[in-house]
């Protein structure tokens, strides 16, 4: 509509019409008891999408509430079959437009045929979610690969420019941000936070801020609020980034906030307890507010013992060690492993000094390829001369220095009885394995669990 359109009055659009507003034509229709102008309520469903006015010069009209198109709808004469026309066939942002393109039957879920349509805009955002959820660059969307593969598949669709991708992706992370505030908000919940600070490689520090909540229908849901570089790893500075985050998608009502035992995370949560006290959301005077990472309390146990590691798990770990140091030494044990029967594709998994229970993994790991190890031992000179060599790795324990008298002690392939440790070693590992696995779960509550048994 023009905007030097003059707006007389506006109605609804069940209100009546007076004579006045007839035209010549339509009074004498009304005269002749033909047609009534007594209001009545409109039952079509177009006029969920479109507002009825008076214009100078036009008359009472109906505009769309989505491209603000008008047309004439005097209650009279005019009908609903313009307005549904407009709807169905010509408006751009019409939920219910009709599409008229060539579907194509495929099957959807369990069986169901589906008649899909081509659309540039349903394209665009899925190729965006992938993007997304895949952890693809910007870039991927201009490789050849990809553009030859979209041609073939479908070749009206034209790929995006990564500058559209970056743009597609900061719109979906608005509306799903707008999304989740106007659920929490609505919902006026509590969220419980977890939070967890880290020095890159590159000597950069790092924050991570995930809320966990449960919605109406008591399911549990996780979202990453936010993951940024952060100053220093002292607590004021955490509190203070928590306090922005929070400010900034709306959260005041915090339940709990979950850390690891760092004692820069003490002083962030003293910090974040008085600006909830301030906010006056603060629950049992913030008693209850800082909980501890159980995982990574056993994480710490875990580690304390094995800096002090047995001879026979360190043999152990230098022959796992020894399969994937070479290709050649990889093909010799699959040999073995062939000539014992053994089905077992996979690589060994080699131990990560910044997770224990990588430890754990692999002496499993190692104790179901146990004979052939020991037919590599019979079979190999080169094996058991890699024991005689020098390897940093094993001069260390987890990185803290060992003992001098267990330094100068020669290390050998593994035995009987070095594989009989690690097998009684594995069963007293697997408890804590367990209870990392369980208290470390993100689909299910974890804050019920009180206590684990270790028996």
């Amino acid at each position: 509509m023009e905007e030097n359109q003059e707006i007389s009055s506006q109605t609804e659009p069940g209100a009546a019409v007076t004579q006045a507003e007839l035209s010549g034509t339509e009074r004498e229709v009304v005269a002749a008891g033909t047609l009534s102008p007594r209001p009545g309520k409109k039952k079509s469903i177009v006029w969920d999408h479109f507002e009825t006015m008076m214009v100078k010069g036009k008359g009472k009209r109906a505009v769309c509430n989505h491209c603000k198109h008008d047309y004439a709808c005097n209650t009279i004469v005019n009908g609903t079959s313009t307005l549904r026309t407009h709807l169905l066939h010509y408006c751009p942002n019409s939920p219910i437009k009709e599409d008229k393109s060539q579907k194509t039957l495929s099957f959807e879920g369990k069986g169901n045929l589906v008649a899909h349509s081509f659309s540039k805009e349903r394209s665009i955002l899925a190729c965006v979610e992938m993007i997304i959820i895949d952890e693809l660059p910007f870039r991927f969307v201009e490789g050849i690969g990809f553009t030859r593969f979209m041609k073939e598949v479908q070749p009206r669709f034209d790929p995006p420019s990564r500058s559209t991708v970056a743009r597609k992706v900061w719109s979906v992370y608005r509306d799903r941000k707008a999304t989740f505030k106007s659920i929490l908000s609505a919902n006026n919940q509590r969220v419980s936070l977890t939070t967890d600070t880290w020095t890159s490689i590159q000597n950069v520090n790092y924050m991570a801020l995930t809320a966990h909540f449960i919605d109406d229908d008591w399911k549990l849901h996780k979202r990453i609020l936010n993951f940024c570089q952060i100053t220093n790893h002292k607590g004021d500075a955490i509190g203070r980034l928590i306090e922005r985050c929070l400010s900034d998608w709306g959260i005041e009502r915090v339940f709990t906030i979950t850390v690891d035992n760092a004692s820069a995370n003490d002083g962030a949560i003293r910090y974040v307890t008085r600006q909830l006290r301030h906010w006056k959301t603060l629950q049992f005077e913030g008693d209850f507010l800082h909980m501890r990472c159980c995982a990574h309390i056993i994480n710490l146990i875990v580690s304390d013992g094995l800096s002090e590691m047995h001879s026979s798990i360190k043999s152990i770990r230098k022959a796992c060690k020894y399969t994937r140091s070479s290709p050649s030494r990889l093909e010799k044990f699959r040999q073995c492993l062939v000539l014992e029967k053994i089905d077992s594709k996979g690589l060994m998994p080699l131990e990560c000094k910044t997770r224990w229970n990588s430890i754990y993994l692999m002496l499993e790991a190692a104790l179901k390829v146990q004979r052939a190890f020991e037919r590599l031992e019979e079979e190999t000179t080169d094996y058991v001369r890699y024991f005689d060599s020098n390897d940093n790795d094993d001069e260390n324990q987890l990185g803290k220095r060992r003992r001098v008298d267990d330094v100068r002690r020669k290390l050998m392939p593994p035995s009987a009885s070095d594989w009989s440790y690690a097998r009684a070693f594995v069963k007293f590992l697997k408890k804590f394995y367990d209870a990392t696995l369980k208290l470390s779960s993100y689909k299910t509550v974890t804050a019920n669990v009180l206590s684990v048994k270790f028996i």
